[in-house]
């Protein structure tokens, strides 16, 4: 049961963190949107650099609740998934943890980059976040459609 409130609390902050950062890459890809216009131009032209604090907040707890949920998963999912011969599913479980590990390691960097004028290291770094959150996203979705948590 409580596993089941945390990974419910871990997808809700998932798509949150998932809506914010695509909000940001989108903004930073589109820079040029005017007001008005098709639905891509008007929200390309929300001011992307409000988003920086919580990503950076969603992150974290997408991570901490990860964390948390983790001895879950060893116990429940991943051995099954290893009994089942599905080594793929837990290699792309293993991709995940390391994404989220290096998120977590280039998170004071996308930070810094977002309070300094360094353009180009916006653009990376935003980019970078964008992929670990989505690769993240898709994984964890995947993963638990093919053996949840209950």
């Amino acid at each position: 049961m409580l596993a089941s409130l945390l990974l419910t609390a871990h997808l809700l902050v998932g798509v949150a963190l998932l809506g914010a950062v695509t909000h940001q890459a989108v903004g930073l890809l589109r820079p040029s949107a005017v007001r008005g216009g098709r639905f891509i131009t008007r929200y390309a032209k929300a001011d992307h650099t409000a988003f920086t604090t919580a990503i950076a907040a969603l992150f974290a707890s997408s991570v901490l609740l990860g964390g948390v949920l983790y001895p879950t998963y060893r116990l429940h999912v991943r051995i099954p998934f290893e009994e089942m011969s599905l080594g793929w599913a837990v290699g792309l479980f293993e991709l995940k943890e390391h994404f989220g590990g290096l998120g977590i390691g280039i998170l004071p960097a996308y930070i810094w980059a977002w309070r300094s004028s360094s353009a180009a290291s916006r653009m990376g770094l935003t980019l970078v976040m964008a992929f670990i959150v989505w690769w993240n996203f898709l994984v964890g979705h995947v993963l638990n459609n093919v053996r949840g948590l209950t």
